[in-house]
Order: C-alpha cells, then structure tokens, then sequence
C-alpha cells in the first residue's frame, strides 16, 4: 500500500490515450496508476490497484465529496446573498410603496417588507440545499452489486470516514439516484425563488414604474441602437439561467429509474448535469448579490406611484370600518365599490366616502381619517422583518 501510495501517479494524456483502446475512462485511469505502480516496483504490485471494488465504487464516492463541496460553496454564497437582502430589508423597514396583485395596485406595502418576504424564500431554499447536502454526502465500497462480494463492509466504513461521508446503507452497484434528483430539485427550487427576485426588479424597473434601478456603470451600453437604454439585463440573466436549472432537474427525474443494480442511462447526462446545475446556482447567487448590492431605491417614485390612484387603495379599510359598525359585508362591500367606482370618473375617493349618508351614520370625521391613513395601515408592516429575525 505504501508503494502504490508513494508511486501511483497518473497523467491525462496517458489515461487518454488508453481510453481510445478500452472506451472505458476508469479502466483506463487505474491502468494508467498500475502502469507507474509497476515501473516503480520489483514486483507488479499495481495488480493490488481496483481490487474488490467496481468503477461506482469510485466514481459515485468522489462525486459524494464533489456534491458535497459544491454545496458547501453553494451555501456560503447564499449566505452572502440573505445578508444583502437582510441590510436592504431594515434600511427600508419604513419605505412606503405600492403592493401590486395581478399586475394591478392592491394596498401600501413597505419595501423593507417585500425584501423580508424574499429573505424568507432564500432561507428556506437555503436549508432545502443544506438538507439535501446532507443526501448526496454518502459513498460506497460495496462491490458490483452492492452485497460486498468481494470487499466488506468494514472496509467500507473506513473508506467513507476518511473521506469524511457517510455509508449509504443500501447501494447497488450504485447510490441510488433519488438522492440526486432531490440535490438538483433543491437547487431548481433555489433559481426559481432567485428568479422571482428578478423578475420583481426586472418589472420595477419598468420606465412607467421605475421604483428600483440595477447600477449602471459609466460608458456601460444598454442598447446597440438606442442609446438612452439602461436595460435590466443582470436580472435577466438570473431569470434566464434558472430555466436551464429546472431543465437539469427534470433530466435528473429521469435517471432515478435504473435498470435492475443499475444501467448507464445516468452516466452520460450526468457528467453535465452536475457541475452545470452547481456552477449555474452559484453564478446565479454572486450575480444577484451583485444586483442587489448595487440596487438604487427611489422611495419618492414609490410613494408617488402609491399615490397614483389617490385613496382608492384603501377601499377594503372603507368594508371592514363599516361592517365593525354594524353593516352586514355584502352592503358594506357596495358602499366602498360604489364610491370606488365614482373615484374611476374623476371624484375624490376619501371625499365620497365621508359624504356618502351610509358612511356619515356610522362613521365620525376622526374614524374616516384613520382608515385612510397611510400610518395606520403600515403599523404592522415590521411584524414580517421581526418574524423572520430582521429587526
């Protein structure tokens, strides 16, 4: 063992250039160690080389401390990423601007509060990843079918501690795919809450929006042919990329079912599946960071277009003031539509609802005041920074 630790080297070329003869990449890596092996030796002890194990029993090993790594690496950038969102959240715990549901003006939200609902979404994708690291830290020494014909399980055990993995307690002459599948569904899930980051700030920066701006260096082109373009092109990125992550993990649905202990359907794919979908996850990480490390906010546009339809967002607060007096849900809902409705044609809301004699029985000047108050409405939105350890 000392001798083929001290002298078993190898080199691409000459592991190449075996391979044109066996097609067999491993094959031709070990052949290449005992080659060496030998010519250091006065005996063939490079024969010791593969002994009692299988080419998974290597391949699916290393690619268990890959994975592993790559996680690791994977996590820190997000964690890189949660601490921007973070320091965004709490500089705008109090930025009023304009909730939007189906591309339409809903009520006042803060944008510290829509950063903390992202921080939220990163931190679960988070520890999906981290979950799932903990799956494809694994390895196996148990032989060609998995039974450990020839080696043992001891000897297993010991190469898995050293390598810092667990055993997986039930392989074949593989681990079983559903580890991975699970890994890259993980890190799917993480491009698409990424995804969902960008197209939020791809559509803020809609000129007729215009809320939030991605930096924009000095003699930076946005157009070819337009030159006052300042396109959003760093969130697309990230929206274009997470598709290709998704793409990856449906490839890899597809590999969990093998043939028998195992076919080769998984290999080919997986020798680009792999490194892609890691390197993609974490390029699409260090990218948004980047984006929302340099984020301009302008609070005076959001609170300008909050105020694009007057008072009118407050129409829900209108329903529920009336029905906390007395009026049933169903008329208290027409009385704010229908003042809502003459809002639409010019009139102003806050005004029709304090003239309107519905309102005026059952509402005092003060109360009215109140429902259309911005504070008012606002005074919980730091709840979601508290609850998710922001403030």
């Amino acid at each position: 063992a000392q001798t083929i630790r001290q002298h078993g080297t190898f080199t691409l070329e000459r592991s190449d250039e075996i391979e044109l003869e066996t097609r067999h990449d491993l094959m031709a890596f070990v052949r290449n160690l005992s080659e060496t092996v030998n010519a250091a030796s006065p005996e063939p002890l490079g024969r010791y080389i593969h002994m009692g194990v299988t080419s998974y029993d290597v391949i699916d090993t290393a690619l268990g401390v890959m994975l592993r790594n790559s996680a690791d690496v994977i996590l820190q950038s997000g964690e890189r990423l949660a601490e921007v969102i973070a320091n965004l959240a709490r500089e705008h715990a109090d930025t009023p601007c304009i909730g939007r549901t189906h591309g339409i003006h809903a009520e006042p939200i803060t944008f510290g509060f829509k950063c903390a609902n992202w921080f939220a979404e990163l931190t679960r994708n988070l520890n999906r990843v981290r979950a799932c690291r903990e799956d494809v830290a694994v390895g196996k020494v148990s032989g060609a079918v998995g039974v450990h014909g020839v080696g043992s399980p001891e000897l297993e055990a010991i190469v898995c501690q050293r390598l810092g993995l667990n055993v997986d307690p039930a392989s074949t002459q593989i681990i079983n795919r559903d580890r991975h599948a699970a890994f890259l569904n993980a890190l799917a899930l993480l491009g698409a809450g990424l995804e969902r980051i960008a197209t939020e700030l791809r559509n803020l920066q809609r000129t007729e929006i215009l809320e939030v701006q991605e930096a924009f260096a000095k003699g930076q082109t946005g157009s070819s042919a337009m030159p006052h373009k300042r396109n959003p092109w760093n969130s697309e990125t990230v929206c274009g990329l997470a598709r290709l992550l998704r793409a990856n993990s449906h490839a890899m649905l597809e590999s969990v079912a093998t043939w028998h202990e195992r076919d080769l359907t998984n290999s080919s794919l997986e020798r680009i599946v792999f490194p892609d979908s890691c390197q993609l996850a974490d390029f699409m990480l260090n990218k948004l960071t980047s984006i929302l490390g340099g984020l301009q906010v302008f609070p005076d546009r959001m609170m300008k277009n909050l105020r694009l339809m007057g008072d009118l967002v407050f129409s829900e607060h209108v329903m529920i003031g009336l029905i906390e007096k007395g009026m049933s849900r169903e008329d208290a809902y027409k009385v704010a539509q229908r003042n809502a409705a003459a809002a639409w044609e010019g009139h102003d809301f806050k005004a029709s609802v304090a003239n309107d004699p519905d309102v005026r029985t059952r509402l005092s000047p003060e109360e009215v005041d109140e429902i259309f108050s911005l504070e008012h409405h606002l005074r919980h939105a730091r709840f979601t920074l508290e609850a998710t350890g922001l403030l």
